[in-house]
């Protein structure tokens, strides 16, 4: 999935950064993903750890992380429930299609109208599945994120929800298929939740705690608002040319309020290993970030020049750079 600050590029330069600090065999520790996203890092984990805890306070990530991350064990007939999915006729009454494809009439167009159509009636199976029984809950997130990420791949947006492009790209032109998203298989149980992370931080604890937080200002339930949409499928009134619903401004996306609520976690977090990504961009200064976290035990700090998400160079955003600087900043907690 196309995903503003994913880290999956930056997994071959973190691993290492881990290992070094931890140790290499890590089948006995918990580690926790406590901003989650999409779930790359949690997922590079989950066969080397004994347990990934993973979390996000927005509902698509939940949903991805509930088939990627919880899901760990075969389910029997999910291919053929994904063909079933397949075979659904389009229908022009659901919610996408209605407020989010020219065709209805709403003047927008994340998807085709075909393609919204469609989306709308896989959504509104899977439910009916859940409701009368049909499905359990492990089959229910799987077809749930196999639906968020084929979706994506035809979503007619410049890789983020923020707003719709005015013609329809190549691949949103594509007819839409309903792709499995697979997991990896574990003998292991692993934890999701969809919490604030300085309340959930409070009820668990664990050995290496990962933390990706915001950087900047962007609200990523403006930016990714279309995916929570098709995952909760609750009817609300969209706001304005893009859409929106009302979501709630993250504490970590303010200058105002961010250095607290980034010390306050720390303080509280049951971790003996704290590893925050953050970079050269961020509304935190790496002085900031080593002083609050210096706090708390041993402190270091690497950092690594990373290639910007192609999103973010687009020439409207007046971002002129192609690339950042990634710290990791390791914390050993005393």
């Amino acid at each position: 999935m196309n995903y503003i600050g994913s880290k999956y590029s930056l997994l071959p330069f973190l691993h290492p950064i881990i290992e070094n600090v931890v140790g290499t065999d890590l089948s006995n520790l918990v580690f926790c993903d406590l901003f989650a996203g999409t779930g790359v890092v949690g997922r590079s984990f989950k066969t080397a750890v004994n347990k990934v805890i993973s979390n996000d306070v927005e509902y698509y990530s939940y949903v991805l992380n509930k088939n990627y991350i919880e899901n760990h064990e075969e389910i029997i007939g999910k291919e053929e429930y994904i063909n079933r999915l397949n075979a659904l006729s389009p229908i022009n009454s659901g919610f996408i299609y209605q407020n989010y494809c020219l065709g209805s009439g709403s003047g927008r167009q994340y998807f085709s109208d075909n393609n919204g159509m469609k989306v709308d009636a896989i959504r509104q199976q899977i439910e009916n599945w859940k409701k009368s029984g049909e499905i359990n809950e492990q089959l229910y997130y799987f077809l749930l994120c196999s639906l968020l990420e084929s979706a994506d791949k035809v979503a007619n947006t410049a890789s983020v929800y923020g707003a719709f492009l005015k013609h329809l790209k190549k691949s949103a032109s594509k007819s839409f298929v309903l792709q499995p998203a697979y997991y990896e298989f574990n003998n292991n149980l692993h934890e999701v939740y969809q919490e604030d992370a300085n309340d959930l931080i409070t009820h668990i604890d664990g050995d290496i705690l990962y933390l990706d937080p915001p950087y900047n200002t962007r609200q990523f339930g403006a930016n990714y608002h279309l995916l929570n949409t098709i995952a909760e499928y609750k009817p609300f009134i969209p706001s304005g040319k893009t859409g929106l619903p009302k979501y709630d401004r993250s504490k970590y996306c303010s200058s105002i309020t961010v250095k607290t609520v980034f010390d306050d976690l720390i303080r509280k977090a049951n971790f003996k290993f704290i590893f925050l990504s953050y970079n050269n961009e961020g509304l935190m200064s790496t002085d900031e970030v080593g002083k609050i976290m210096s706090k708390y035990g041993k402190y270091d700090l690497v950092q690594q020049e990373y290639s910007r998400f192609k999103a973010d160079r687009d020439n409207n955003r007046n971002i002129k750079a192609n690339s950042t600087i990634e710290y990791v900043h390791i914390l050993e907690k005393l």
